[in-house]
């Protein structure tokens, strides 16, 4: 193997290794917070999460309460009436038809009594209403979890891409920062050779104020990730100002293709199935309003209690079996289940287009992870090609062959290189975890 292209394939190795693993990362018995932590704790803490799961107990309570219409309602009423008079009939008996002689008004009620009825009705047919209603309850907490699934899996893509921010953004920091160490060493060299008289004054001018360009970009780059780890804290439901050491991510490669992960995609998204749920429930209960116009057939027992000294009987026992039948309603129930009926339509409507959309999505991702990893490819040697560069640069320059200008465009190439083969892994990174999250992994 040729001794100078072994040299580079290990300076380009140490080059990315130093690129992907913090000075701190290197160290043992420091511990760093993974994705999967802050996914762990966010899940926890976040409080629209927290809402869809009592949106999802909500529904589960409205089941509980439609399977309740099938069972016997018991009902009691009691109370203590007072009437101004007493309840007399009149009896209407020609006098001389009778052996013994009648009052012609006999009481049958005091003024004033107690009176308690306990009654139990028991459903025998209702046309379908109350099975549908249950369906629709059913589907609807079905629909409902799906929605917190999809709750779950928005928030994990937040805190994703804000868990890639603060990386992303301390990447930033160690580039500005090496950026103004590369001036700082050059503006050095410079004064050095202006102290010598080997260059002109103008040379050290134009170093000094390249590098403090590059440490206002070192303040701004700082400054961005202070925002950074505020955010991401936020979405932990932490201090902002706590301390943030998060270990880096590793760009995995996904090989499956893309109608293999389209498919899977309609097949799991929680989205879909939450809307197709929906639409579901407003079937049954379309269904259920038809049925409400249908004969309603109920058996009830019932038991009474009136207190009067006029009855021979007191406690009175009843058991009937009853119809209740709305024949014409005005088409009140019909044009309600009609209406219904169109909105779980619509939720098809939605549905199919929010297919594509998905189908976009994947696309959409699994071409950018594809982009972004030949990204690091080109990167990486470019990133090795800058240092070289930058090397050569200086060794002219203090041989008094190169020029200033030629060392400061070097060392911005070279922090340009760094800058976007950051960008391209976690860019490779963020899309490998949007992939994930179209699909329906997340």
């Amino acid at each position: 193997m040729n001794p100078c292209y072994r040299i580079r394939s290990i300076l380009s190795s140490f080059l990315l290794i130093s690129l992907i693993l913090s000075p701190a990362q290197a160290q043992t018995g420091i511990h760093k917070e993974t994705l999967e932590d802050a996914w762990n704790i966010a899940l926890k803490v976040d409080r629209s999460l927290r809402a869809a799961r009592r949106t999802t107990e909500s529904a589960r309570q409205i089941l509980l309460a439609a399977r309740g219409a099938r069972l016997p309602l018991l009902t009691t009423e009691s109370g203590y009436i007072i009437l101004n008079n007493p309840l007399i009939t009149t009896l209407d008996v020609p006098n001389g038809q009778l052996p013994i002689p009648l009052p012609n008004q006999i009481p049958f009620s005091e003024d004033n009594f107690f009176a308690s009825t306990t009654q139990v009705m028991v459903p025998l047919y209702t046309g379908g209403r109350i099975n549908r209603g249950i369906e629709a309850a059913r589907s609807s907490l079905d629909a409902a979890r799906e929605n917190e699934e999809r709750a779950r899996s928005d928030l994990k893509m937040m805190v994703a891409e804000a868990y890639v921010a603060v990386l992303r953004a301390a990447r930033i920091v160690e580039v500005a920062e090496s950026h103004a160490a590369g001036l700082a060493a050059h503006a050095a060299d410079a004064a050095n050779l202006f102290e010598q008289g080997v260059v002109a004054k103008n040379d050290l001018l134009a170093a000094q104020v390249a590098l403090a360009d590059a440490r206002q970009l070192t303040i701004q780059a700082k400054n961005g990730l202070d925002i950074a780890r505020a955010a991401y804290n936020r979405l932990l439901g932490r201090p902002l100002t706590q301390t943030v050491e998060l270990a880096d991510l590793q760009v995995t490669e996904d090989r499956e293709e893309i109608d293999a992960l389209t498919a899977k995609a309609l097949a799991q998204r929680p989205e879909l199935k939450g809307i197709a749920q929906q639409s579901q429930a407003l079937s049954h209960q379309a269904a259920s309003e038809r049925a409400a116009t249908r004969p309603q057939v109920f058996v009830s027992g019932a038991y009474t209690f009136l207190q009067n000294r006029f009855l021979v009987h007191q406690n009175v026992w009843s058991v009937s079996v009853g119809v209740r039948w709305n024949i014409f309603d005005g088409g009140v129930a019909r044009r309600k289940a009609e209406s219904i009926s169109q909105e779980a339509q619509a939720l098809l409507d939605v549905r199919a287009d929010l297919e594509t959309n998905i189908a976009l999505q994947v696309r959409q991702a699994w071409l950018e992870t594809r982009e972004t990893r030949e990204r690091i490819k080109v990167a990486s040697e470019a990133l090795l090609q800058s240092q070289e560069n930058l090397k050569v640069a200086k060794d002219r320059y203090a041989s008094g062959v190169g020029t200033n200008s030629e060392v400061l465009d070097a060392e911005t190439l070279r922090a340009r290189s760094y800058s976007n083969y950051a960008s391209a892994v976690y860019d490779a990174a963020l899309a490998g975890l949007l992939l994930r999250r179209a699909v329906g992994d997340m």
